[in-house]
């Protein structure tokens, strides 16, 4: 099954909970949170108290993309405000398996980000521990950037680590990716061996935003 996930960094701040009541309504199957420190990118954007706000806008699960140094201290934090998902980048964590088992001790999916210089073998021993792995095509920290094509061949190289690691499909962590995913890549990527898409201004900057999320699900097929 393959799965939207709009970003609401992309969304209109000012009326933050219709932004999520709209595009849940519009047939979003997740609702993705971008969390940035300033240190780990160079950008700012939202903590706990914007996850307690968007759990109160929706049924939806949270999935939250900690883009920020020393995840260890804020992970039980953001559990607690509400994420149902948290990812982690890879190049973050000194202790990577420690960092992953810390989310699920805390009660949520756990999963791992790699940026795209990111060398693949920075998940090979961890593949068998995560719910999922987050691609990122796109170099992190501001949103509508260009996708980068040599992430196909890096979905499709995870993809086969995965069948290697985890035959069985029902245990198999999901692959998702974020950046530069719109009508235009989201068929291409799709056939890589991506279940979930982060689309951001592809989403929210159309005029309609349930005609966006049935045009993505048409190209999916």
């Amino acid at each position: 099954m393959k799965l939207i996930a709009p970003s609401i960094l992309s969304a209109d701040f000012s009326r933050l909970g219709e932004e999520i009541r709209a595009v849940e309504a519009a047939g979003a199957d997740w609702i993705h949170i971008d969390v940035m420190d300033g240190h780990f990118v160079p950008n700012i954007t939202m903590g706990p108290i914007i996850i307690e706000a968007a759990k109160k806008s929706t049924r939806l699960p949270l999935d939250v993309h900690l883009m920020i140094e020393n995840p260890d201290r804020l992970i039980p934090a953001f559990v607690k405000a509400g994420s149902d998902w948290i990812s982690v980048q890879v190049e973050a964590c000194v202790h990577l398996h420690r960092t992953v088992h810390l989310i699920k001790e805390n009660g949520a999916k756990a999963g791992v980000v790699l940026n795209p210089a990111t060398p693949l073998s920075a998940i090979e021993w961890i593949l068998n521990d995560v719910d999922y792995i987050l691609v990122m095509s796109v170099n992190p920290g501001f949103g509508g950037q260009k996708f980068i094509e040599t992430s196909l061949d890096r979905i499709r190289r995870i993809r086969g680590m995965i069948e290697k690691s985890t035959p069985d499909s029902r245990t198999s962590p999901l692959i998702q990716i974020d950046g530069g995913v719109n009508d235009e890549t989201i068929e291409r990527i799709s056939s890589a061996g991506v279940d979930v898409f982060v689309a951001g201004s592809a989403i929210f900057g159309s005029p309609d935003y349930r005609k966006t999320i049935e045009e993505f699900r048409r190209k999916l097929g």
